[in-house]
């Protein structure tokens, strides 16, 4: 649900407080699209590492992987550690349900590319997953690259369809190839296009991941990145990250010998305050902000918890009139 303005709630002159107290965003965030599709019932994200590589990581298209990534970095420790694909959601079931009561589960396969390998291997493993206390699953979530995507494995992801609710997540994370040729992806924005127009009329739903805030993009061309999405209706959710700088990854090490500006707290937040606009106002964005474990974090550090970053950029988000879709315009189209 959309708030269309930031007032404050009076009565009797006495403050009730902002409708962000109450729980209400000026964007359209996961946290109230899962309450609502998933009438009131809690829904959590359960992590399932596979095992699997990334094609510029093993020598098939390169070496090394990207070079903002330490796959460490967005993996939580518990799915590091055991050994299988039972024992990390039975587990991770288990935390989430004593620790956040949760009540339904969306199975997660998150850690570097989870369709790098035949699709009838990919079907026993999303099977595997899919069995553990089934009917408390209600979604499967797969994350990959655009370029390990093809038409059986987008049938094999839609099979599931009719059981669960299915999303396929896709780094994006620039539109410039450019870019992705600095680091390393591998892969080209076309590849991404193909990939989305893959997906285009199935019952999957699309996420893709933007990264703000390499030292060679102006503020610009990172506000251009809103017009593609804007071009592909299956893309249903967005995560947004800015740049962070980890340990164990070749940009870290570069980093160490020739640092970059990072965006501040403040200036990501006055950036994403004007890219939300851009953004349609259908899509569900899932992330604000990327977020690295602080043992492995070298740049930026807002010296905060996660949850006190979320809380200061919505805040702040709420206070400027941010709408998502306020400055979306149908018509416009990317020429890259």
């Amino acid at each position: 649900m959309l708030i269309m303005n930031t007032y404050l709630c009076t009565c009797k002159n006495r403050v009730l407080g902002t409708p962000l107290d109450y729980g209400y965003k000026n964007y359209n965030h996961y946290g109230a699209y899962l309450k609502n599709k998933y009438n009131g019932q809690r829904v959590y994200k359960i992590i399932a590492d596979a095992g699997f590589t990334c094609p510029n990581r093993d020598g098939s298209k390169g070496y090394g992987g990207c070079t903002y990534c330490n796959v460490d970095s967005f993996t939580p420790e518990l799915s590091r550690k055991l050994p299988t694909i039972k024992e990390q959601i039975e587990q991770g079931m288990e935390r989430a349900f004593k620790n956040y009561r949760a009540e339904k589960f969306i199975i997660y396969f998150q850690p570097n590319t989870n369709t790098y390998a035949p699709a009838h291997y990919l079907k026993m493993l999303y099977d595997e997953a899919l069995s553990i206390n089934t009917n408390s699953i209600v979604g499967l979530s797969v994350g990959t690259r655009p370029d390990c995507i093809d038409f059986e494995k987008v049938a094999l992801l839609e099979s599931y369809s009719d059981r669960f609710d299915v999303d396929l997540e896709m780094g994006m994370e620039s539109i410039y190839d450019d870019t992705l040729s600095k680091i390393n992806r591998g892969c080209t924005h076309q590849e991404l296009v193909k990939a989305l127009e893959l997906a285009g009329n199935t019952k999957i739903d699309i996420c893709v991941h933007t990264i703000f805030g390499f030292p060679w993009e102006t503020h610009e061309m990172m506000l251009k990145y809103a017009d593609e999405i804007n071009r592909f209706p299956q893309i249903r959710f967005v995560k947004l990250h800015h740049l962070h700088i980890v340990k164990g990854s070749i940009m870290g090490s570069r980093f160490a010998k020739e640092p970059f500006k990072t965006f501040t707290i403040d200036e990501y937040t006055d950036f994403i305050a004007e890219f939300i606009p851009l953004l349609r106002p259908d899509i569900v964005l899932q992330r604000l902000f990327g977020l690295a474990d602080l043992d492995l974090l070298i740049a930026p550090n807002w010296g905060m918890k996660k949850s006190q970053i979320q809380s200061y950029i919505d805040k702040r988000l709420e206070q400027m009139g941010v709408i998502q879709g306020s400055n979306y315009i149908t018509s416009s189209v990317l020429a890259i």
